[in-house]
């Protein structure tokens, strides 16, 4: 049996070409989400796709682009995701944040 608890689930929309202190914006967010002590994050690489501009970024190889979607996704409570956001909302000069709630099924490790 697992027991279940409610955590929100931070999703950040930018560019791969997005840069904050000299290094890639989505390696500065997840370096300060573990500085913080935030539970987890991910940083993923869209295929495809959209922003507030219309300008479509593709890794289709005939239009190929330099600056594909991230998609970075950071889970834990509420509370600590509305402290962090601060942190890094002026950073985030292109880009969309998302929270919605989560139910946390189990989190743990395996390390010692």
């Amino acid at each position: 049996m697992h027991e279940e608890k409610r955590g929100s689930l931070l999703r950040i929309y930018i560019g791969e070409n997005d840069h904050h202190e000299r290094r890639p914006l989505y390696e500065w967010i997840v370096r300060k989400a573990r500085e913080q002590g935030l539970a987890g994050a991910t940083v993923l690489r869209g295929l495809e796709g959209f922003g507030a501009k219309s300008h479509l970024h593709t890794a289709n190889i005939l239009r190929l682009s330099t600056d594909l979607p991230i998609l970075i996704e950071i889970v834990d409570t509420r509370d600590k995701i509305d402290a962090f956001l601060p942190l890094i909302e002026d950073a985030i000069e292109d880009g969309l944040a998302t929270i919605e709630q989560v139910e946390i099924l189990f989190y743990r490790s395996r390390g010692k």
